[in-house]
């Protein structure tokens, strides 16, 4: 049973990060290297901006502002899966080596298969999704005994190794592209914010409406596998096939957020620790909270990582790294 005094607090903190997003989005929408000020903005938005107003507003912040936002999401509600499925506070998608995964696969789907403009921006998620997938179950199998179920100590050290190895591999890739593909897969490995258009918000926004109300509604489930696997057992929960479900539901997060984000990590790391810190370990009071964290997180440091060299800026996934790296060393030190 969950104490009221916990529900009010998690209801305060989710109208106050709500807050945060909104007013950190209405800094980003008006601060840039184009010029659009902050008593313009409202105006505009309602339609009674100049044409350049209109064209900033509309077809450069906003889609980058709301798929960043989206991503943001995806990645803490990943992270959230990922370190209860597998009883470690250090699993993180990018960390883990999923988001290499994912890039892999979008590399080559890039680099060696013709694209329809049309279709491309739907398939990317699709193809970032068979990538991570693949990646986590070679991932899970090496990790897992048979004897003691999970290693989560053996899961990060598979995981780093398989992230470094997939980043090799892109790299290797890189090699032989040409210079505007060796762009976008460059861009890509620092975490730049590519895909800020109206159409790449359309293809993460289902993955999302499906996979948070489906974690939500797993939330107890998740709560057991937290627990010890005796535990879990003794109660009736079906532990692998839990554990693949829910494991098949991060991945898709996490792809559908970094095939149009690029490869950012730790966002999955700070988001739920930061929530469980607030509110409790209780899934059903952290993961929203965790949602809205990892949101607003990666739309401050790409706010931040826009407006800090111009025009260009700094990669979103840059400025996330060198908050998450200290955090990671941190919890690496204590656990």
């Amino acid at each position: 049973m969950i104490h009221r005094q916990q529900v009010k607090k998690q209801r305060i903190l989710f109208i106050v990060l709500l807050s945060l997003i909104v007013i950190t989005a209405f800094i980003s929408a008006g601060i840039g290297y184009s010029t659009l000020t902050f008593n313009r903005l409202l105006p505009t938005f309602l339609g009674q901006g100049t044409f350049k107003e209109e064209f900033v507003l509309f077809s450069v912040r906003l889609p980058r502002i709301i798929i960043t936002i989206l991503a943001g999401m995806a990645l803490a509600l990943s992270g959230a899966i990922l370190q209860s499925i597998t009883r470690n506070d250090l699993a993180d998608p990018g960390i883990i080596g999923i988001n290499s995964g994912a890039g892999v696969a979008v590399s080559i789907f890039f680099l060696f298969i013709p694209i329809q403009s049309g279709s491309f921006v739907y398939l990317l998620p699709l193809v970032a999704f068979v990538g991570a997938l693949i990646t986590a179950i070679f991932i899970y199998i090496l990790s897992y005994n048979r004897g003691t179920g999970l290693q989560p100590v053996r899961l990060i050290l598979v995981g780093v190794g398989f992230s470094m190895a997939l980043s090799g591999l892109m790299i290797v890739f890189i090699s032989s592209a040409d210079r505007q593909k060796v762009d976008f897969i460059a861009n890509w490995m620092a975490g730049n914010i590519w895909g800020a258009d109206w159409p790449f918000i359309l293809a993460l926004l289902p993955w999302l409406i499906v996979l948070i109300p489906f974690t939500l509604y797993k939330a107890n489930k998740l709560n057991l596998l937290n627990l010890n696997e005796p535990v879990a057992i003794g109660v009736g929960v079906a532990i692998e096939k839990e554990r693949i479900t829910l494991l098949l539901a991060a991945v898709a997060l996490a792809a559908s957020a970094v095939s149009v984000t690029g490869g950012i990590a730790f966002v999955g790391l700070m988001a739920p620790h930061i929530a469980k810190s607030l509110v409790g370990p209780r899934h059903q009071l952290f993961i929203p909270i965790s949602i809205l964290i990892g949101g607003w997180l990666l739309l401050f440091a790409d706010t931040i990582g826009r407006n800090v060299i111009e025009p260009n800026g700094i990669p979103a996934g840059v400025v996330v790294a060198l908050i998450g790296a200290p955090y990671f060393m941190y919890l690496l030190m204590r656990k």
